[in-house]
């Protein structure tokens, strides 16, 4: 490999944009493995990145490498390393965790305060080449792609959103909001073995896409009430999928769940927003659960089993791919509103 024709996607100064460089192949230590780049998946947080938002502004720290869902070939692997070799065939959890604190060995890495994110907060995968440290190493059955490899990351969310607690076999569900991972949701809660799946959203092409993947009633924010009662004669559904952030679809998620139910939150407001906790949640004996990437490592074993199962087909949700080049296009393609989950076809 040389380095000067390694390719990286950069977020090159604070200011819009994204810049394709070439930079030196990455160094990796002795528990680390070396992966070429495969294909990945551009998330809406790359989208924050690129438009150099108050988030972006307040959490980024230029110049570093963009890009947390991929997946690829291991090409070198540290002399420390055991359990990866050259040649196998690998994604990666984007979340580094410390492995000391409390959280860590008390089986809940997936909220360590001492979290480093791919493409966040160290360089990530919109590369040719990223190191990682091989206990974030998942490996992929032969019969999983490249490119469903490469969205095992927000799939993840999905299966952590859609699994936690929720014992979801013969249950009613309303996924508020049908991003990729509202979509991703919908197939999860089919294969699962829900009775009723209410989708909500207010884009036609999202709300498709979930029919495609299994939604039964794929309806408007302003539709999802009647939706709701007609599936549950007037109960409520038992788990809300509240992947939206929208502050309306927050106030719908607690008043459409029904007494005794779960609402599991993904969604992240874009500032704070007032909740009558006691109408809302406690008077109703709600149970709410904040999701936070995935568990480590009970949500990649879940997606393993699903994808093996055959009764889980994310491909549907993949609606656009490019080469790492067009990447101006990708995130317009994500701002546009039509598309699904995007890719990079890398090598």
């Amino acid at each position: 490999m040389s380095e000067a024709h390694v390719r990286a996607l950069v977020k090159a100064s604070a200011g819009p944009g994204f810049e394709l460089r070439d930079v030196p192949t990455p160094k990796i230590r002795d528990d680390e493995v070396l992966i070429q780049v495969r294909r990945t998946g551009v998330c809406g947080t790359d989208v924050h990145i690129y438009e150099w938002d108050a988030w972006a502004q307040g959490r980024c720290r230029p110049p570093f490498t963009v890009g947390h869902e991929f997946a690829g070939e291991v090409t070198e692997v540290g002399r420390l390393v055991t359990d990866v070799k050259e040649g196998d065939r690998v994604t990666a959890e984007g979340h580094i965790v410390c492995g000391r604190c409390h959280l860590c060995r008390t089986g809940n890495a997936h909220v360590c305060p001492n979290t480093r994110i791919i493409g966040v907060d160290r360089d990530g995968c919109f590369a040719d080449y990223i190191a990682m440290p091989a206990t974030n190493v998942w490996h992929l059955d032969d019969s999983v792609s490249y490119e469903i490899g490469g969205i095992h990351d927000p799939m993840g969310n999905a299966f952590h959103t859609a699994l936690a607690g929720t014992e979801l076999p013969g249950k009613t569900v309303l996924v508020t909001g049908c991003g990729p991972i509202g979509i991703f949701a919908v197939g999860i809660c089919k294969a699962a073995g829900a009775s009723r799946i209410i989708a909500s959203d207010v884009n036609p092409t999202r709300l498709a896409l979930a029919r495609t993947m299994g939604a039964h009633d794929a309806v408007t924010p302003q539709e999802a009430a009647r939706a709701v009662k007609d599936a549950t004669n007037g109960l409520g559904v038992d788990v809300v999928l509240e992947m939206s952030g929208v502050p309306a679809a927050i106030h719908q998620a607690f008043g459409l769940v029904r007494v005794g139910g779960r609402v599991q939150m993904l969604g992240i407001p874009a500032k704070a927003m007032e909740v009558d906790f006691a109408t809302e949640i406690i008077f109703k004996g709600v149970t709410v659960y904040g999701v936070v990437g995935r568990k480590m490592y009970d949500t990649w074993i879940q997606m393993t089993q699903f994808l093996r199962s055959g009764q889980f087909d994310p491909t549907p949700v993949i609606t656009h791919r490019f080469p790492l080049e067009q990447f101006d296009e990708a995130i317009a393609a994500i701002k546009g509103g039509d598309a699904g989950k995007v890719v990079f076809e890398v090598s």
